[in-house]
């Protein structure tokens, strides 16, 4: 891995990607549709370069894989990641389809390696959906939607002999998302003082901060195996109540949370979907920056983003 090229890098997770394959001395070039990356991605870097693109643009994104030489892709842009869209199965679908033709795309430009980043909502997908009986809702279409992604990607990467490597995201948080997920809007209701009202918390979940799901991007386009799938997490998963009430002690030691005032309607993971050993024992990841210690950088950079 030499040359990269990264989709969505003005997001979340891709931004934090880009930074770290620089700090590997990599060249790394950035996809994405806005015109202005803001402060998430370098400006001064000769290894970097960032171009505005439409990942639906077939044939401009072959350009640019055969103009800069990429060996290795990293594909993170995803339309309806968050808002309505999620819950779109047009556009879910779209997306899945759209990935299959950048992957044979990225082959005829001469890259042979194709690293994706999936979700751990693939898993909880097929047990909502498939359970007797069950009743799933829309909130699910946009794992159908990554699931769809990695079932045809796998089967056509194996036909036309590309290195295609799938992740399982469980839950990143940090310094630079303001979305309203559950760890930003839990700080933020400890910030400003507010009920903080939860299920019961005992369905499992993970958190991993930042900077260890990007050194983990690293690692595994470094040495992750063709064919596989790589859960990228904390290798702490356990019951969703252990994880809020260390957020709000870390957030307002005085603050009670309250468990059980929200109905949970979704669905339960064992604790082995959330293991790591694979991305352990293959690529040689070590959790480097603690929950603890994840919250209290994500608190205090939101207390500063509140005041503005």
């Amino acid at each position: 891995m030499n040359r990269v090229l990264v989709t969505g890098a003005a997001g979340f997770v891709g931004s934090a990607v880009v930074k770290e394959l620089l700090k590997h001395s990599l060249f790394v070039c950035g996809l994405d549709v806005v015109d202005n990356p803001s402060n998430r991605l370098p400006k001064n870097s000769e290894n970097f370069v960032y171009i505005q693109s439409d990942i639906f643009n077939i044939s401009s994104f072959k350009d640019i894989c055969k103009e800069h030489n990429i060996d290795t892709i990293y594909h993170f842009a995803w339309v309806g990641s968050a808002g309505p869209l999620r819950e779109d199965y047009n556009c879910q679908v779209k997306n899945a389809l759209n990935t299959v033709e950048l992957m044979k795309a990225a082959k005829e430009a001469g890259c042979n390696r194709f690293i994706v980043a999936g979700t751990i909502m693939e898993f909880e997908e097929l047990d909502a959906v498939y359970k007797q009986e069950s009743k799933p809702h829309d909130a699910y279409i946009y794992g159908v939607g990554k699931q769809l992604a990695h079932s045809l990607c796998k089967m056509v990467a194996n036909e036309i002999h590309v290195e295609l490597i799938w992740t399982y995201v469980t839950n990143a948080f940090g310094v630079g998302e303001l979305s309203p997920r559950l760890v930003n809007t839990t700080i933020r209701k400890c910030i400003n003082k507010e009920p903080l009202q939860f299920t019961s918390g005992t369905q499992n979940y993970d958190f991993v901060y930042i900077d260890n799901v990007a050194n983990a991007f690293y690692l595994v386009g470094e040495k992750g195996k063709a064919n596989k799938a790589y859960t990228i997490g904390s290798g702490h998963a356990g019951p969703l109540r252990g994880f809020l009430e260390k957020i709000v002690y870390t957030c307002d030691k005085d603050a009670k949370p309250l468990f059980g005032d929200i109905p949970y309607t979704g669905t339960n993971m064992s604790l082995e979907t959330f293991d790591i050993s694979e991305l352990v024992n293959d690529c040689g990841f070590k959790l480097e920056i603690s929950f603890e210690e994840g919250i209290r950088r994500t608190f205090e950079w939101l207390k500063e983003v509140e005041k503005k």
